[in-house]
């Protein structure tokens, strides 16, 4: 068993950041703590007064402190990205102390593409159950706490299903996606490694799109809540409605233009765009989802 404590740290609230929408593998305890998978890593993460006690159980080519500081990006300082935008309006400075603790968390990649080629069209709940049954047929068992754990299959361990086998996991239309796009990895015709060394987010969304199942805003959200490029922007109905309520008043939301959006947050959030979003999707949701 590992253990990490961190004191004093400020922006970060745990019901923010893993229930914010960016991720599917983490569960709220009993005692308030949320227990997640980590690559091949179970954590258990809990806030008792100024201190927050991260707990578990790691690989051993893992080292934990390192695997904790990455993952929730612990070297990033979110004051700065807070007073840069709040100066913006009144509406990202509500927002932000709606949502005061959200950080964004540095996923794998590989996970990160398969999980939000399954959100298409989804719901939370019923993203994270697929998401389980996959790691339960075809990841590496974990166990902590007396518990069985699943990690996120490979590349390899996921190709080993068909599409029927996908199918049969309650994927429904995303099952050829899956497929086509696991095997698009796995034989090298879409390289992950070279993705990461582009550093240029409009090149790196062009490369993402043209995986099967990857439409833009799948792609944003890959960029974001993996890659760290803070200037992505995610639009779904909950940002498009928040972004036309506060700064485009048009009388029928769904006639709001992607491209207008896409545009506006350019304008107005100062290449921080993705944590703007962060924040206006949180306290849209929360306040009346």
């Amino acid at each position: 068993m590992e253990k990490y404590v961190l004191e004093n740290q400020e922006s970060f609230n745990l019901k923010h950041i893993f229930e914010c929408g960016q991720c599917f593998r983490w569960n709220k305890m009993e005692d308030d703590s949320y227990v997640g998978v980590v690559k091949n890593a179970v954590i258990k993460v809990k806030k008792e007064s100024n201190k927050i006690i991260f707990t578990g159980t790691c690989d051993n080519n893992e080292n934990f402190k390192s695997l904790v500081r990455y993952y929730f990006d612990l070297d990033t300082n979110y004051t700065e990205y807070k007073e840069k935008l709040s100066q913006i309006d009144e509406y990202m400075k509500e927002s932000i102390k709606f949502g005061e603790g959200i950080r964004i968390l540095r996923q794998d990649l590989w996970e990160t593409i398969i999980s939000f080629i399954i959100s298409a069209n989804n719901n939370i709940p019923r993203i994270k159950k697929i998401i389980d049954r996959i790691s339960k047929a075809y990841g590496r068992k974990l166990e902590f706490e007396n518990k069985e754990y699943y990690a996120f299959p490979t590349v390899e361990e996921l190709s080993k299903a068909s599409v029927e086998d996908l199918r049969g996991l309650g994927l429904g239309f995303r099952d050829k996606r899956i497929y086509n796009t696991t095997k698009m990895i796995l034989n090298k015709e879409f390289d992950l490694e070279n993705l990461t060394k582009l550093n240029d987010t409009k090149l790196m969304k062009e490369e993402l799109l043209k995986l099967d199942g990857v439409g833009p805003k799948v792609a944003d959200c890959i960029l974001l809540f993996s890659l760290k490029r803070v200037d992505a922007f995610p639009i779904d109905v909950w940002v498009r409605r928040v972004m036309n309520d506060l700064y485009i008043h048009n009388e029928d939301e769904n006639k709001v233009n992607k491209r207008e959006l896409q545009k506006l947050a350019e304008d107005k959030f100062m290449g921080l765009s993705g944590i703007a979003q962060q924040y206006l999707f949180y306290w849209k949701r929360e306040l009346e989802g």
